[in-house]
């Protein structure tokens, strides 16, 4: 009579482990993961989110310069659209996986501390985080947008794709400017819900969902703030349709998309899993 094995500790735990690295994280474990870093974030010193918010503001200028380089040199095609819109995403990898302080991606990693603690402290905390995160950026993509246009840096079909962008992203009325940026804050809220079980996709999450929203004609306001710069910085737009016309109704589409609509919804949906 054959005799059953029993099964070897080891390779049961060695399973156990495969196991737990395929798994995908539920709901609640990747709220638990968003919410700690939101309150490391919320902890930082005044000076480390500025210096990181500047950094983010200046590499975010390199979504519009990889865009304009493959504008400028891909062949007039219609399908040349898709791949140009490519070079979107680089200053997003460049800022995401870099760890520094992008204003879209607090509008859920500090909402969601928020939700799980309403207080007044804790409000505080948040406004005071979102104002340093959003006026650095604000200086760094102005810096970056100086440079590309005024240094001479730029010449010839680059920099004439670069203004054509710029045109194009700032050439929306107020009520249309804020549609088009409801979008891209929900798709960077997505990204940064999504990074935790991504594990070794994250490049390919990133690359996907903002290609998506340069391809879709979504608004962005950090990479949208180098834009309206070049174009001021060049004649094409006054300083008051910028900020009026432009920064102001994409900045609150933005805020719509990443909290009232995502942010929120991905608290409701772990709300009573936490709390129990």
């Amino acid at each position: 009579m054959t005799q059953e094995k029993k099964p070897n500790a080891a390779a049961t735990r060695h399973e156990e482990h495969q196991v737990e690295r395929t798994a995908t994280l539920p709901s609640r474990l990747i709220y638990e993961v968003i919410r700690r870093d939101g309150e490391e974030e919320l902890d930082r010193p005044m000076t480390a989110l500025l210096w990181s918010g500047v950094a983010a503001g200046l590499l975010i200028s390199t979504s519009v310069l990889g865009e304009a380089i493959l504008v400028a040199h891909l062949p007039d095609h219609t399908g040349s659209f898709l791949i140009e819109n490519l070079g979107y995403s680089l200053g997003f990898l460049l800022v995401i996986i870099g760890r520094m302080q992008l204003f879209t991606e607090n509008t859920i990693t500090t909402v969601l501390p928020l939700a799980a603690n309403p207080a007044p402290a804790m409000f505080v905390k948040v406004a005071r985080l979102w104002l340093t995160v959003l006026l650095a950026n604000v200086v760094g993509a102005t810096c970056a947008s100086v440079f590309l246009t005024q240094s001479g840096v730029l010449d010839g079909p680059v920099y004439r794709a670069l203004l054509e962008i710029s045109g194009h992203a700032t050439s929306f009325d107020m009520a249309d400017g804020f549609l088009k940026a409801i979008p891209a804050g929900v798709l960077v809220a997505a990204i940064v819900w999504m990074l935790p079980s991504a594990q070794y996709a994250k490049f390919a999450v990133i690359v996907t969902f903002t290609w998506l929203i340069a391809a879709g004609d979504f608004l962005h306001i950090v990479a949208g703030t180098v834009e309206v710069s070049a174009m001021i910085l060049v004649g094409g737009l006054s300083l008051t349709d910028g900020v009026g016309t432009f920064f102001v109704p994409v900045l609150a589409g933005n805020i719509v998309g990443g909290t009232l609509v995502f942010a929120l919804l991905a608290w409701a949906q772990v709300k009573e899993e936490v709390e129990k």
